[in-house]
């Protein structure tokens, strides 16, 4: 073996064993700076020459490929916040539709409002709204969505107002009862709080004739929350000795509210 080849080959050696510690690319980096340092010195037509050859080439193609796989992988990247951004469109789109629609079929002159504040401890009690005295939010004003009533403004304030939800003892409605005569008091029920908590209809006379699945809507009573606004489907019937008391489903999903309209009068007919 030729003397040049000889030093070739342990310079081959000793950077093979350093490379052997280091990553794919670094390996691929010393190989590359290696041949084509050797290169020149070896006899064209031998094998070590042709392995260098081999290798050097292979090197250019492999950091070409990885340019190309950081483009893709920086292009796709890109489409993909594109394609979130989208979503996002296209469900502000629908929301603001939705908005639209229940202004337009309501009854009722209302006010959109965003849901910005709720706490975990009063989760079931009350949630802060975007808008107060400056946009004719007032006392007591009903709070309703697209599914029934959501409550009633407790305390207007310059730019929120917090509101008491339906599901709150406090927020007290007088209802009825779908195709029956029974009328009573609903409210929320004190101490609730697993998910989607129901409500309690009471004052329903002893025989009620009120069975799971009915309606159970505002009756106007009281002239605080207006007539036939649904508030939720009755779950099951409690009787008692002078009065029954029905648990009622509330049809607003309390769980998830964004979006709530406050009442600010009825519309003209």
């Amino acid at each position: 073996m030729k003397p040049l080849t000889l030093i070739a080959l342990l310079l081959f050696i000793a950077g093979t064993a350093f490379a052997l510690t280091r990553s794919e690319s670094t390996v691929r980096s010393i190989q590359h700076s290696y041949y084509k340092l050797i290169g020149p010195a070896l006899k064209s037509g031998t094998s070590l020459a042709n392995t260098a050859n081999a290798l050097t080439r292979e090197f250019d193609h492999s950091e070409e490929l990885e340019l190309k796989l950081e483009a893709a992988e920086a292009e796709r990247d890109s489409l993909r916040i594109i394609a979130i951004r989208v979503r996002e469109l296209e469900a502000e789109n629908n929301q603001l539709r939705s908005v639209l629609d229940f202004q337009k079929q309501t009854p009722f002159n209302v006010t959109a409002t965003r849901v910005i504040r709720r706490n975990p401890s009063t989760w079931w009690q009350k949630i802060i709204i975007d808008r107060g005295r400056e946009s004719d939010i007032t006392l007591n004003a009903p709070v309703l969505n697209a599914a029934g009533l959501v409550g009633k403004v407790e305390s207007p304030e310059s730019g929120l107002s917090p509101v008491i939800l339906l599901t709150d003892e406090k927020c007290q409605v007088a209802a009825k009862v779908e195709g029956t005569h029974e009328v009573g008091i609903l409210s929320g029920r004190r101490g609730q709080l697993d998910a989607n908590p129901l409500l309690s209809l009471r004052f329903l006379s002893k025989d009620a004739p009120v069975r799971s699945g009915m309606r159970v809507f505002s009756s106007g009573d009281g002239g605080l929350f207006p007539p036939n606004i649904l508030l939720g489907t009755v779950e099951s019937v409690i009787p008692g000795a002078s009065e029954s008391e029905a648990l009622v489903r509330p049809s607003v999903d309390f769980e998830n509210l964004d979006v709530v309209f406050v009442v600010t009068g009825t519309k003209p007919e």
